[in-house]
């Protein structure tokens, strides 16, 4: 029976779904990350962006977001009370804001990772940090290198994942007749979104298959194993197929390649707060790492809190 990994970390918590050793969805939520999706919260209303559509709104905790639908003669400057709906995306250069909508529910904080994998009614087992590591033994550091390298291997061939501000993009790539390497591609791409969290538009470029069998085949795997709701176009005749599902966070690359150099860091820390004592005090990183760390020093103190020794960080 499968069951999440929880891992409450020093700047994140990490979660996994693991059945039969192999990871099925990989889960991480950054301390003091944006608001998150479920959050009823008051705002004000700056600016309406699209008449009659959407509005630039100030939530209480002086952050934006996009509000949408209008409640009907609002005008600049009113208050109301609103939920959020999907949290911040982050992109190159244009983060997209949290999205909202009106409601006239209480204030109430949205769930936490542990709220949200608590929901899905799957046991979970809390790993701490001075038992054995069972999410790098289902394969955590595989994932992560997944996310943010883009290269997932499966038999017989390979994908290129690529998030890109108007969908993420799976690229097939392998050897071997066409059909069966395309449905194990299709396998591979639907257990992939699964494991990244990836929602919102999905592209996948298939190697060119002939015949409406060879492409029902195609889409038949992906309805297999990628649980609704979703929707999804047919392979197209150059072999192109499009998925569309709902998006409330970011993906897993999303979230990492957004400050790689933080996340190398936390997983440096991850690292050795799980270094059997004696745990030494300095360590060599590279500069990108240590600008990471000295701009979170509370990461730094919670490392040395629950190692019992102070670290020194030194340019490698």
């Amino acid at each position: 029976m499968p069951e999440w990994l929880y891992e409450a970390g020093i700047g994140e918590a990490r979660a996994a779904l693991v059945a039969d050793g192999r990871i099925l969805a990989a889960r991480i939520e950054l301390d003091g990350a944006q608001v998150r999706v479920g959050t009823v919260t008051p705002a004000r209303l700056v600016e309406i962006t699209t008449k009659g559509r959407e509005a630039r709104i100030v939530l209480e905790d002086g952050g934006e977001a996009t509000l949408s639908p209008l409640p009907p003669g609002i005008t600049q400057g009113a208050r109301l009370m609103v939920r959020i709906v999907r949290e911040a995306i982050p992109e190159s250069g244009r983060p997209k804001r949290p999205r909202a909508m009106p409601t006239d529910s209480p204030p109430a904080p949205g769930d936490d990772l542990h709220a949200r994998i608590a929901a899905t009614g799957h046991p979970i087992r809390i790993v701490r940090s001075h038992e054995a590591d069972a999410l790098e033994a289902a394969g955590w550091s595989e994932v992560l290198e997944e996310a943010t390298g883009g290269e997932i291997a499966f038999a017989g061939g390979a994908l290129r994942m690529t998030p890109t501000p108007a969908m993420t993009l799976f690229d097939v790539d392998g050897t071997g007749p066409l059909e069966p390497l395309a449905v194990a591609a299709a396998t591979a791409v639907a257990e992939a979104i699964l494991r990244h969290d990836i929602g919102g538009s999905i592209g996948i470029d298939f190697p060119t298959i002939t015949g409406k069998p060879a492409r029902h085949a195609v889409a038949a795997a992906i309805d297999a194993v990628l649980p609704l709701p979703f929707e999804r176009t047919a392979v197209n005749g150059f072999g192109f197929l499009q998925i569309v599902r709902p998006r409330l966070q970011a993906s897993l690359p999303e979230r990492l390649r957004a400050d790689p150099a933080a996340a190398r860091a936390r997983a440096l820390l991850r690292q050795i707060e799980r270094t059997p004592p004696p745990v030494p005090s300095r360590h060599r990183v590279p500069p990108r790492v240590l600008a990471a760390l000295s701009a979170h020093p509370t990461w730094v103190d919670e490392l040395a809190r629950r190692t019992g020794v102070a670290p020194i960080f030194e340019l490698e």
